[in-house]
């Protein structure tokens, strides 16, 4: 009895430690202070880590990690721009060389399947080594990552678990308490309340630090927001700033509950598996939706993908041909203090948060950005690749044209055919004079 009640006495202390030091002042969106003492002692730490890899790291091996940022230095010019200078009227042999190139700069350095993995860091940030020179540097160094370990294992982990596992119990307590309520202004209310709560205790659990810019151009009711993502946490990260109504597939287990009980409160937008194929119906639902303008924005990632924090990938036109106005948003975690990107292919969601809740914070930029509408004579296609460049420009991203489902799909025969039907042209344009003559 008395080791039960001993661990009753411990469960007790931890639950009111956390609850009176995080819980209470994360749900008013209040700091008490800890997680900027924290922030402070982590960065010193990492500062004083990459100095010791520098330090430590021989002359070789720095010039080695130089030298191995661009491996490939591309010729960017069309392919007759490229070719002119090997061939002659006709087809040319020599031709040949230029599409080995080409193909031998995409195997060692291919532009797209690099935005499907974790991006490469500067230097070792104690948790992962990215940095491949990274090797034993000094007995300190290895006592810091131990006690690191131990920190965000024994400590951070067990304390992120708590909170979050608060955070969802209260999300669907609260959506379902509140989804009883008949339709008015108080039901919106209190549904916008629990849904802000509920997502800052789960951004606290996370140890979340986010910067917020602009907050004059936040998404108003009946408007859609676009952005681009890197992570399933993208939606808790803007949720804790403002509510929006989510667009998504239906979930079965965890995910459906809470999918469920969110809906009763919030007019969110699920579909299912077969609703999703059919476009036009998406459509007519999404546009309902921004019609009424007392609903909440729209949240939708157009690129239908993560990417590795680093590049913004092709916009589905989808969400651009609903019409209404579009409020875009970029968002760019801090990679120092851990990789918020969500390989899908290599790890499960439980994998995912377990990784997220072992590293050492989520530290992001958000900013919003002037609302955009459809221009006159401009296509969907159009308008998305206008908004996807200014979210590109506005976070430091690189921008891409290739569509985000090349992370599990292969490339589409059209890419090539294009290729192939660009070279045959210049093929006949050239000798079109001697056929002439024949």
């Amino acid at each position: 009895m008395e080791g039960a009640d001993l661990a009753v006495k411990l469960l007790s202390t931890w639950l009111t430690l956390v609850g009176g030091l995080i819980l209470l002042p994360s749900a008013f969106g209040l700091s008490l202070g800890i997680s900027e003492i924290y922030m402070k002692i982590l960065v010193k730490t990492l500062e004083w880590a990459t100095l010791r890899i520098q330090k430590g790291a021989p002359k070789e091996s720095a010039l080695k990690n130089s030298a191995s940022v661009g491996i490939i230095q591309r010729d960017e010019s069309p392919m007759e721009k490229g070719l002119s200078g090997l061939r002659g009227r006709d087809f040319e042999l020599s031709d040949v060389f230029y599409f080995s190139k080409k193909g031998l700069e995409a195997i060692v350095e291919d532009e797209v399947t690099q935005r499907f993995s974790s991006e490469e860091l500067v230097s070792w940030n104690l948790l992962t080594r990215t940095n491949v020179n990274f090797q034993y540097i000094s007995p300190r160094l290895t006592m810091v990552w131990v006690l690191g370990v131990l920190v965000r294992y024994c400590f951070l982990l067990p304390l992120r678990v708590t909170l979050a596992f608060i955070g969802i119990s209260l999300l669907i307590i609260g959506t379902t308490l509140v989804g009883q309520l008949p339709d008015s202004s108080l039901k919106n209310w209190l549904s916008e309340l629990v849904h802000l709560t509920c997502c800052r205790i789960c951004v606290r659990s996370l140890s979340g630090t986010i910067h917020y810019h602009n907050k004059q151009y936040r998404p108003q009711k009946g408007g859609i927001c676009v952005a681009n993502h890197t992570s399933p946490i993208d939606v808790l990260i803007l949720a804790t700033d403002g509510c929006y109504a989510m667009v998504g597939q239906v979930h079965g287990g965890l995910m459906g509950i809470i999918q469920r009980a969110m809906v009763k409160a919030c007019p969110h937008v699920w579909f299912e598996r077969s609703e999703i194929k059919d476009r036009h119906l998406v459509t007519k639902r999404l546009k309902e939706h921004i019609a009424d303008k007392k609903k909440l924005p729209i949240l939708i990632f157009p690129e239908g993908t993560c990417i590795n924090n680093t590049s913004v990938m092709m916009f589905k036109k989808g969400s651009f041909e609903i019409g209404g106005t579009i409020y875009p948003v970029a968002i760019k975690y801090n990679p120092q203090f851990g990789d918020a990107f969500w390989n899908s292919s290599k790890y499960n969601m439980v994998s995912y948060l377990l990784r997220i809740m072992t590293s050492w914070a989520v530290v992001c930029d958000v900013w919003y950005m002037p609302p955009m509408t459809r221009e006159e004579g401009e296509d969907a296609v159009q308008f998305a690749n206008r908004v996807k460049s200014a979210i590109a420009v506005q976070g430091g991203l690189t921008e891409l044209p290739w569509d985000g489902g090349l992370k599990r799909a292969k490339v589409k025969d059209t890419f090539k055919e294009e290729q192939q039907k660009n070279y045959s042209k210049m093929i006949v344009g050239n000798g079109s004079p001697n056929l002439a003559s024949d």
